[in-house]
């Protein structure tokens, strides 16, 4: 029997029903495979902001450095984004995780769904068979460099810079998940004006050499930006610093039709984040409306961090039954939309008892089905 330990944050917002139905389906994983997850749920963003003064108390870092893997809803708060006198705001604990924790590595994997292709504003045909995964530096460039004002007040700084090793420790993380897919790698950049860009491009030319089975080639980030939207099926793993990765990663986005689609994982040396990469809607709180599979995407993720291949693929294969079988929330099946909660139950109740191919789908379907 497996053991592990995962620190939940449901966060903000949406953030505890979407966290809700992913720990849902991670409990049906141990069920259906005889594992044991010790879920422990933690504050941080606004409300422990609220609670504590705290967007990351002592208690919840501690149970974080603690655990095999974290799982995090979504943060923020219309009181703390609306307030620019604000001096403490949900997103420095996010922040602060990161750096505490060593998340070094954002990956975003983006995938068009055949049967969702017509909720993208991008043209099918554009769009159609994109399979990519970002790979975005998490803890260097300007968002993390030296920033200020100037002594009269008239100007304002901010520093990008990055070191040897920061690219280097990305970027093999980067090589190896091309290796394994369709051996194709492209950093985006800005050398022809960034010293930074040419120094990430120096690297990433001599790191090529220690992995010959992989094509790679090299985009300025404007260009990118245009062939993400143009071809976006060109691309199979994408390297970059933070502040472009940010942008790109974003972008990429609509390609799937929903932000409520998107998982991530942040990884450090010891401990990894998985996260949707919505915020948190706080429009949609309470409303049983937010989509969850982005969240639960996220558990498949960690499951396979967690090196649970069988247990991360049969999420996955969960989740396309439920796509294929328009379980879905309302942004995406506006005619007979299902609740987060259905959809969440839809995806456990597979997972639990996909061996059982009889079960009664029109039970599910109509809302009557006790699940899990």
């Amino acid at each position: 029997m497996v053991s592990k330990k995962i620190a939940v944050l449901p966060g903000d917002g949406i953030g505890p029903e979407v966290c809700r139905q992913a720990v849902k389906v991670l409990e049906a994983v141990a069920e259906r495979f005889d594992h044991h997850f010790d879920l422990s749920s933690h504050l941080m963003g606004a409300c422990a902001i609220d609670a504590t003064g705290n967007p990351l108390p002592d208690e919840t870092l501690e149970a974080c450095r603690t655990a095999d893997a974290v799982l995090l809803g979504a943060i923020g708060d219309p009181k703390y984004d609306n307030d620019p006198a604000a001096k403490v705001r949900p997103e420095q604990g996010l922040l602060r995780l990161r750096k505490e924790l060593g998340l070094f590595a954002n990956i975003r994997p983006v995938t068009a769904y055949d049967v969702l292709l017509a909720h993208s504003p991008l043209k099918k045909e554009r769009i159609q068979g994109t399979d990519m995964v970002i790979f975005r530096e998490l803890t260097g460039g300007i968002y993390f460099g030296e920033k200020g004002r100037t002594d009269d007040g008239e100007g304002a700084y901010d520093h990008c810079t990055y070191s040897r090793s920061e690219i280097r420790r990305i970027a093999h993380l980067a090589f190896q998940a091309a290796a394994g897919r369709r051996q194709h790698l492209t950093l985006v950049d800005k050398a022809n004006v960034l010293e930074t860009s040419r120094l990430w491009r120096e690297e990433v030319r001599e790191m090529a050499a220690q992995y010959p089975e992989v094509t790679v080639d090299y985009l300025f980030v404007d260009n990118a930006a245009m062939q993400v939207i143009l071809n976006p099926t060109q691309f199979d793993v994408i390297l970059t610093e933070n502040m472009f990765g940010d942008i790109i990663s974003d972008e990429a986005s609509v390609i799937a039709g929903s932000m409520g689609l998107l998982p991530s994982a942040s990884i450090g040396e010891a401990v990894a984040l998985f996260e949707p990469i919505h915020g948190s809607y706080p429009q949609a709180k309470g409303k049983g409306i937010a989509n969850p599979i982005a969240a639960i995407l996220s558990a498949a993720m960690l499951l396979e961090h967690l090196e649970l291949t069988a247990e991360a693929a049969l999420v996955r294969e969960a989740v396309d039954e439920a796509l294929n079988n328009s379980v879905l929330t309302p942004e995406l099946n506006p005619i007979a939309p299902y609740t987060t909660e259905e959809v969440g139950n839809y995806i456990a109740f597979w997972i639990a008892d996909s061996n059982e191919k009889q079960w009664n789908k029109n039970n599910v379907e109509i809302g009557i089905s006790t699940i899990i």
